[in-house]
């Protein structure tokens, strides 16, 4: 069996184990996943994530952010300031492996179109990578570049059903780098018991010279034994273009406690 395959029988399994201590959640896109949401944090709300991901190409080197932190902060309504900033271990072929802070991520999501019965909500989150990590030890891009992306998310089945789209594009001028576009479609399910699981299709162009464009099937899902806190995990794998094997896991904390849906 291929060991991709191994590792998904292995988080099914687990998720199952852990079905019966937990309560309720909601579906969210966004970590652990690659394709995002519309969906900003709450007016006056805070939510963190600490986090370790991780990008395995097989012959050109392996990426691992984290530890890294996540923070997100609903600062007007429908607005939310997002920062990332993390610590990278890069391994490339040739190089010294290489440990220390990367670039810093800073966006505002604005949800510019609600949800109702026979609309989706709508959503735009540009971010800027800013270029705080040391490009010549392969901790950064080595200049700031942008993603502009828009998230479209409608629910069904009374929220059990959540599906997630959307793409756009990324603009990077640094040396040996290309602009290049992304998209993505996640669908997830909401069991009951503090358990969600989700599976994506998501496809990005070329993003260096010399690379092509690839796609990834990635599965993953959240498990909430509060409110508060959740446990995200993903992992996934291309399916076209160059090899990849992807991987997340973090822990999420919000407060102050969300409102009783």
């Amino acid at each position: 069996m291929h060991p991709s395959r191994r590792l998904y029988r292995r988080f099914a399994a687990i998720a199952a184990v852990v079905l019966v201590f937990l309560r309720p959640a909601a579906s969210i896109a966004g970590p652990p996943f690659l394709t995002d949401d519309p969906v900003p944090v709450d007016l006056g709300h805070f939510e963190t994530y600490v986090f370790s991901q991780w990008d395995n190409a097989p012959g050109a080197g392996s990426t691992v952010d984290g530890p890294a932190v996540e923070f997100n902060w609903g600062f007007l309504p429908n607005l939310q300031f997002h920062v990332v900033a993390p610590f990278e271990n890069a391994t490339v072929p040739g190089m010294p492996n290489a440990f220390g802070f990367g670039d810093t991520e800073v966006g505002i999501k604005y949800r510019f179109v609600q949800e109702s019965a026979g609309r989706p909500q709508v959503g735009f989150f540009p971010m800027a990578e800013v270029a705080t990590g040391n490009a010549a030890r392969n901790l950064g891009n080595g200049q700031t570049w942008y993603r502009l992306p828009i998230w479209i998310q409608k629910s069904y089945g009374g929220g059990k059903w959540t599906v997630d789209t959307g793409g756009g594009a990324a603009i990077n001028h640094a040396p040996g780098q290309r602009n290049y576009g992304f998209g993505g479609l996640l669908v997830q399910r909401s069991l009951g018991s503090g358990l969600t699981l989700g599976t994506e299709i998501y496809t990005q162009g070329a993003s260096a010279v010399g690379t092509t464009a690839t796609t990834f099937y990635n599965i993953g899902g959240t498990i909430s034994p509060s409110s508060q806190f959740n446990i995200l995990v993903s992992l996934g794998h291309s399916v076209a273009g160059q090899s990849h094997a992807i991987g997340y896991f973090g822990l999420y904390y919000t407060f102050p406690r969300p409102a009783s849906p």
